[in-house]
């Protein structure tokens, strides 16, 4: 491996390197997604003790699913680094820090085993305090997490897993808000989240590792469906992704009228449509994280075009 395109970590704390084994400044903006689903479900601001504890339980969660990721694929993830030098590191979102501190050997094994379970028992008793069905979603969410690393060299269907483990913040934060929730929110908010996870997150994120998944075997559905057909995919998932946002504001108690809506539309298509078709038309790993580090802020924008509905 060439080390010199590899990036400088001396400089790095060790603190540094625990929020890059989590992923920490995109868990920061994965948090507006149960955030948004728990104000779109009561149509309000939940109590200001339900904030907290959701809050703290949602950071806690996510900090640990994504160490989790790094630990399961711990073996595979080395092998990427010795050889091809990640070729999209810089430009990701989740590359801030450094890329898989524990396989570039910045961070031990025992280390990062620790720091995931940590943050998974404090998840775990926030997420029982909120609502025992909350717990039940978050160790099932531990448990896909888990198959889908495990899967990495056995089907490209693994995407469906990392779907599915995306909507589940959500969806706890729904039974944390109510405790008897419409079924039909439930469903079309489980299809929003899912097709946003597949075509603006896991699906380009693979396309930007498609060098590095080459090199181990990989299964991915950029290289089983080829560029074409996956930038199609990531196209149709999105546009379905935002049909699905129009029916959850229905559906939705929240005071949510056309301006909003409007401004949901056009921050949909600039953070998610239009980097979708400039990946399709110049299929570059450069593009797809373009893409991935754009629709990482679309829950974020839909949570503050809700909120302001609510305080406006």
């Amino acid at each position: 491996m060439d080390t010199r395109s590899l990036p400088d970590h001396s400089s790095l704390s060790r603190i540094k390197l625990f929020l890059a084994l989590s992923r920490t400044p995109h868990g920061l903006l994965d948090m507006a997604t149960p955030a948004l689903a728990g104000v779109l479900c009561l149509g309000k601001l939940p109590p200001f003790k339900v904030i907290v504890l959701g809050a703290i339980t949602a950071f806690a969660g996510y900090t640990a699913v994504y160490a989790l990721n790094d630990v399961v694929d711990y073996r595979s993830d080395k092998e990427k680094f010795q050889g091809v030098s990640p070729s999209h590191s810089g430009h990701d979102l989740d590359a801030i820090y450094v890329r898989h501190p524990m396989a570039q050997r910045l961070l031990s094994f025992r280390d990062g085993l620790l720091w995931a379970t940590g943050w998974a028992l404090l998840a775990s008793l926030g997420a029982y305090l909120l609502n025992p069905v909350c717990l039940a979603v978050f160790l099932t969410g531990c448990v896909l997490e888990t198959l889908y690393c495990l899967m990495l060299r056995i089907s490209y269907l693994r995407t469906m897993l990392s779907g599915a483990v995306k909507t589940l913040g959500g969806i706890a934060a729904v039974f944390a808000v109510h405790p008897d929730p419409s079924l039909g929110f439930v469903i079309v908010l489980f299809l929003w989240l899912f097709c946003w996870e597949i075509g603006g997150q896991n699906v380009p994120n693979d396309w930007a590792d498609l060098q590095e998944d080459q090199q181990i075997a990989a299964k991915t559905l950029p290289l089983r469906l080829g560029l074409e057909r996956a930038g199609l995919l990531i196209l149709g998932c999105l546009a379905f992704a935002i049909a699905m946002s129009m029916v959850l504001f229905k559906l939705s108690p929240a005071p949510l009228r056309f301006p909003h809506l409007l401004i949901s539309l056009l921050a949909a298509s600039y953070l998610l449509l239009v980097p979708a078709y400039r990946l399709y038309r110049t299929r570059t790993s450069l593009h797809a994280a373009a893409l991935f580090n754009k629709a990482s802020y679309y829950p974020l924008t839909v949570f503050v075009v809700v909120i302001s509905s609510l305080l406006l």
